[in-house]
């Protein structure tokens, strides 16, 4: 991550568009468990920040796979991807916050 990559907002309804068109990418919300049940992005998983360490590997055994995170404002998700990277995991991206989400969300 570059100097001005800090001062650079992801587009989620950007990155949930390339997400779908993504083969085997997995949507990843990492907000908490109470958060996810009140509105979520259409076919995401949940996986909370605090338990990313711990069930990542389980959940997404294969470590090539295309991970597109997000949380609520982007902040929580930017924490995720570097985590993720750090975990071995090569094709994370981090599409910021379900805030600035203009689609439909499930419930």
């Amino acid at each position: 991550m570059g100097f001005m990559d800090w001062f650079r907002h992801p587009d989620i309804n950007e990155g949930f568009r390339r997400c779908r068109e993504t083969p085997g990418a997995v949507l990843l919300d990492v907000r908490t468990g109470e958060e996810y049940a009140r509105g979520r992005l259409p076919g995401s998983r949940n996986l909370p920040l605090d338990q990313l360490s711990g069930q990542a590997a389980s959940l997404i055994p294969d470590r090539g796979t295309p991970l597109f995170v997000y949380c609520l404002s982007g902040s929580r998700s930017a924490q995720a991807a570097s985590l993720l990277r750090r975990m071995g995991y090569e094709r994370v991206e981090n599409i910021g916050g379900i805030g600035q989400y203009t689609g439909e969300v499930e419930r």
